[in-house]
C-alpha cells in the first residue's frame, strides 16, 4: 500500500493530523523517518502538491546524503541531509526536545557529514570487520570502536572519519523513551543504564537508548 492514514501517522511526524485522509507511506519503516515528499510540501513548503514536488525531484534538483533522490517515498532518517539545489538549501533531520522529527537548516559545509549508530560489528570473510550502522549503511573499517558508540561519516567520499565513543564525558541525544530528544552529557556509565546531566537534572537512562553526538 502506497498510502497511510493521516490519524495513523507516528507521533514523531511534525504534521497535521487534520486534512487529507492519506499521506504517502514511506519506502521502509514509518518510524524511523519520513518521506522526502512530506518533507518538501508539507514541512519545508517547497512546493504545494505531490505532482510539483514529482516535478522537482525528476529534474534532479533534490540531493539526500549527497545523492540524487529519485522516489518522493524516500525516507529522511535521523541525522541525514537534504538538498535543494536551486536555493543551494541545505536541512538536516534532528529531533526535537520533545521527541518529534524536526528539519532544521545547516551551512553547505555540515551538508557532506552525518553521524550514525553503530548496531552492529563483525568479522566477515578475509577477517575483515564489518559495521553496521543505524541508517542502513555497513563500511568495512578498522578503527577501534564499539556497538553503541557512534561514527561521523564523510558522505562526499563515502567513509567514515572518525568514531565518537559512548562513553563518559561524551554528548548524547536520547533516541528512545520519555526523554527522547533531549540532549546531555553522560556522566557515568553503569552495567546497562547511564547517568545523563540534561540541563540542571541528572537521569537515570537505559544506554541503548543513548547515541553519542559532537
Amino acid at each position: 500500500m502506497s498510502h497511510l492514514k493521516r490519524q495513523k501517522v507516528p507521533k514523531n511526524w511534525p504534521i497535521r493530523r487534520k486534512g487529507t485522509t492519506y499521506v504517502v507511506r514511506p519506502n521502509f519503516s514509518i518510524k524511523k523517518g519520513i518521506p522526502v515528499l512530506i518533507i518538501l510540501r508539507d514541512i519545508l513548503k517547497v512546493a504545494q502538491n505531490r505532482k510539483d514536488i514529482k516535478r522537482i525531484i525528476h529534474a534532479k534538483q533534490i540531493l539526500l546524503n549527497n545523492k540524487l533522490v529519485k522516489d518522493e517515498k524516500n525516507n529522511v532518517l535521523l541525522f541525514d541531509t537534504l538538498s535543494i539545489v536551486p536555493t543551494n538549501k541545505f536541512y538536516r533531520m534532528d529531533l526535537s526536545n520533545k521527541g518529534k522529527f524536526k528539519v532544521k537548516e545547516i551551512e553547505i559545509n555540515d551538508a557532506g557529514k552525518k553521524i550514525a549508530k553503530i548496531i552492529n560489528k563483525k568479522v566477515i570473510k578475509g577477517k575483515k570487520v564489518q559495521l553496521n550502522l543505524s541508517d542502513g549503511r555497513n563500511f568495512l573499517s578498522d578503527l577501534k570502536c564499539n556497538v553503541k558508540d557512534s561514527v561521523l561519516i564523510n558522505l562526499l567520499e563515502n567513509k567514515i572519519e572518525t568514531v565518537i565513543p559512548l562513553k563518559e564525558k561524551v554528548k548524547t541525544v536520547v533516541l528512545e523513551g520519555k526523554h527522547t530528544g533531549e540532549r546531555g552529557v553522560i556522566k557515568k556509565m553503569k552495567n546497562k543504564t547511564a547517568e545523563v546531566k540534561i540541563g540542571n537534572k541528572n537521569v537515570e537512562i537505559l544506554i541503548k537508548q543513548l547515541m553519542a553526538v559532537k
